[in-house]
């Protein structure tokens, strides 16, 4: 039976001609976005604003996590176009803030960590001004496929720990919590510089002091920034929802986020861990923005 959504969790009505435009831009590249691939409740609002998180590595995930949409089996072969291809669309579009995320290609030897360099890569090199976030998996903590990616020096790096440790086996079967916590220390014992960020689930079955546990040691491992949303379930399939938090909860865990230490805090129903990504960049990265915005207004 279909779980009847509560009244604050109503989908934002899309601009269908924008819409049809980006996912012109994407065809006619072959690229995927995560945005289609996980069926994500934001696209209408994100592709009306001409933006959208890229997905590189093809569209099908070697795991099998409990609650994404993303299709599993073999992984496809590697476009070796496909840095380039996402360069020339993101300065199509005009993004200042390119996110680029990835599936898990546990078939691979580099995990897809080079993948994710040249793409990196590809987008300073076409858009010098623009800010670069990566949303990797978890390369089996293999730290040299990690170094790969920082050595691109993307400006912002993102793992997400999706859940409460008591839940990963179920909701991440093929990930570990203190694997997840150690990716993100690595990147800052790599490369300080670079800005980490998380994102965990609510709904599944987790109680306030196993969230705030979990917003702890995100802290303890340098994690600047987290965002924290509904998890809402895409089909029958996948894991059910236990509880549909009230924002106001969300409010209070974002508080808190505040309270603890990180620099920036996106909790709400709809928040996901690329939603407004750009919003993070104007809180931290506020000098550079303004820069960014001077140097394109003169040119």
């Amino acid at each position: 039976m279909t779980q009847r959504l509560p009244e604050w969790l109503t989908i934002r009505l899309p601009r269908p001609d924008t819409i049809k435009e980006v996912q012109g831009m994407m065809r006619a590249k072959s690229l995927h976005t995560v945005c289609e691939s996980a069926r994500c409740p934001n696209l209408p609002e994100c592709w009306s604003k001409k933006t959208a998180t890229f997905m590189i590595l093809g569209d099908t995930c070697t795991r099998s996590c409990g609650f994404c949409a993303i299709k599993v089996g073999k992984g496809l072969e590697l476009n070796p176009d496909e840095p380039a291809d996402i360069a020339q669309v993101a300065t199509d579009l005009g993004l200042k803030h390119i996110v680029v995320t990835s599936v898990a290609r546990d078939d691979l030897a580099d995990e897809g960590s080079t993948q994710f360099a040249e793409t990196i890569q590809a987008l300073h090199k076409s858009n010098p001004l623009a800010i670069v976030e990566v949303l990797t998996p978890d390369f089996k903590g293999k730290k040299w496929c990690i170094k790969i990616v920082t050595d691109a020096h993307p400006e912002i790096y993102n793992h997400n720990i999706e859940t409460i440790e008591r839940l990963h086996t179920v909701v991440r079967p093929q990930a570990k919590y203190e694997r997840t916590l150690s990716v993100l220390r690595t990147v800052k014992e790599l490369d300080p510089t670079i800005y980490t960020k998380s994102g965990i689930m609510l709904g599944l079955g987790e109680t306030e002091a196993e969230v705030i546990k979990t917003l702890k040691d995100l802290r303890d491992v340098g994690v600047d920034a987290v965002t924290i949303g509904q998890y809402l379930r895409p089909t029958m399939r996948h894991l059910p929802v236990n509880e549909f938090i009230h924002p106001s909860v969300f409010k209070q865990y974002e508080q808190i986020g505040e309270e603890l230490g990180f620099a920036f805090v996106a909790s709400g129903p709809f928040i996901r861990s690329s939603y407004n990504a750009i919003e993070f960049s104007k809180k931290v990265m506020a000098e550079r923005v303004a820069s960014l915005d001077a140097q394109q207004t003169s040119t």
